[in-house]
């Protein structure tokens, strides 16, 4: 098969694989305030729903790429498809018990597989063509992902909070066993979508198995490796790109899973809260076309990555000052009951949901920065960059803990503001530090 068969085979195929990556990951945030009523929590521990889903990428991470050495990179994706269908399944009885312990064990089950996934396919796509192209290709992915992030929280919201201003003011009312039942009620709502995503899950990850993907070698680089005696850590630009992975990441995960629970802080009815996550995913939806148009013919991969880095500076120093009070109204396409519905959204939360506009690039940017010359520690670093992603995991749950504090749920979002300011170091100086 030719290099250019290559690339549109992978790109057709990876595709449809970033597009259910997309979807298992951003039902997290519906999960969010789902769970947060069906198991009676706190905003704070609420938040350990992206911790346990992000921190499987820090331990299996690395692992991951020394099973991908032993399997190859076809089989690796099929085994990581079907450990997300274990996970899936497990929230069967975690519903039937309405266990938040199992729950969460289902979702680092699912991060594990998507860990191994990640692990192959981000470099996949990464070496596949030219290197030059690499942030379009990644955009692509990034598309697929995030059209999936649109759609996941409408169609687990119509199937999980419904009724969800009626349920939160009959639950206010009810005696402690009535409320027992209609909570057990409630958590099992959520056993038919994740059931059926197991078995998608399964019939996906076969279909990649068998599919004419290529088995690409992603150290066929390795000679062009300056100094055998090198290590993985003689890279500054690799590590000070994981240090960026990380915070970006974060910031990603914040904008995109705590602006439903910011919304619900100022008094916004559930009905309009859960699709808040839809928001911020069209958001990135647009960027995302933007940068494939655009990247490398008329903007560079450190460029794009600095403008997308003062744009995430602006857009959150104004969400932390604007007045509470404001609100506007956005007309939304409820695509699962096919009407156009308003959501009164409050104009600060405008401005986070516009953070996916800042954060849709930086990935696909960052990526080819960071990996590019590594030789035969390929593999290793692009490891250690989809390890960045357990800060998904660790800096919502600092902002839970800030917002839930003296500071509130507004004024926690100024933790963002240091991280895009590394990010916009990164990409002015720290991508062209090659030696320490």
């Amino acid at each position: 098969m030719s290099r250019s068969s290559h690339t549109t085979a992978a790109v057709v195929i990876l595709g449809a694989l970033f597009f259910i990556f997309g979807f298992v990951t951003w039902l997290n945030g519906t999960l969010i305030l789902y769970l947060k009523i069906a198991c009676e929590l706190t905003t704070s521990q609420a938040l350990w729903i992206p911790v346990a889903f992000y921190i499987s990428y820090f331990f299996l991470a690395l692992p991951s790429s020394y099973i991908l050495q032993r399997t190859g990179m076809k089989k690796g994706m099929m085994f990581g498809l079907l450990i997300m269908a274990v996970g899936a399944l497990l929230f069967l009885p975690a519903a039937m018990a309405r266990s938040y312990g199992l729950f969460l064990t289902g979702l680092f089950i699912i991060g594990t597989g998507l860990a191994l996934l990640q692990t192959a396919s981000n470099p996949y796509i990464t070496v596949v063509g030219p290197i030059e192209s690499a942030a379009a290709r990644i955009s692509i992915m990034g598309i697929c992902n995030k059209l999936a992030g649109v759609l996941a929280p409408i169609i687990l919201s119509a199937v999980v909070l419904a009724d969800a201003d009626k349920l939160t003011a009959d639950l206010a009312l009810m005696d402690a066993a009535a409320r027992e039942v209609r909570l057990d009620e409630l958590a099992q709502r959520v056993m038919l979508p994740y059931a059926l995503m197991a078995g998608v899950l399964v019939a996906l990850g076969l279909w990649v198995r068998f599919s004419p993907l290529p088995d690409l070698e992603v150290e066929r680089d390795a000679a062009k490796a300056e100094d055998a005696s090198t290590t993985v850590f003689s890279y500054p630009y690799l590590i000070l790109g994981v240090v960026a992975l990380f915070l970006y990441v974060g910031v990603e995960v914040m904008a995109g899973e705590t602006i439903g629970l910011y919304g619900e802080s100022l008094g916004v009815p559930l009905s309009n809260t859960k699709y808040f996550t839809a928001l911020t995913l069209i958001a990135m939806v647009v960027a995302y076309i933007i940068g494939n148009l655009t990247i490398p013919r008329f903007i560079s991969q450190s460029k794009a990555l600095m403008v997308s880095a003062l744009l995430g500076v602006v857009l959150t120093a104004v969400a932390a000052m604007l007045p509470t009070g404001i609100a506007v109204n956005i007309p939304f396409l409820d695509l699962v009951n096919f009407s156009i519905i308003r959501l009164t959204v409050p104009l600060t939360v405008v401005f986070i949901a516009l953070l996916g506009l800042a954060n849709a690039l930086v990935w696909p940017a960052i990526w080819p920065l960071a990996i590019q010359g590594l030789g035969r520690h390929t593999a290793t670093g692009s490891a250690m960059l989809i390890m960045a992603i357990v800060g998904g995991a660790v800096l919502p749950k600092v902002y839970g803990s800030l917002a839930e504090g003296p500071i509130g749920y507004q004024h926690a979002y100024w933790m963002m503001v240091p991280c895009y300011l590394f990010m916009l170091w990164y990409g002015l100086k720290g991508a062209r530090i090659l030696r320490w």
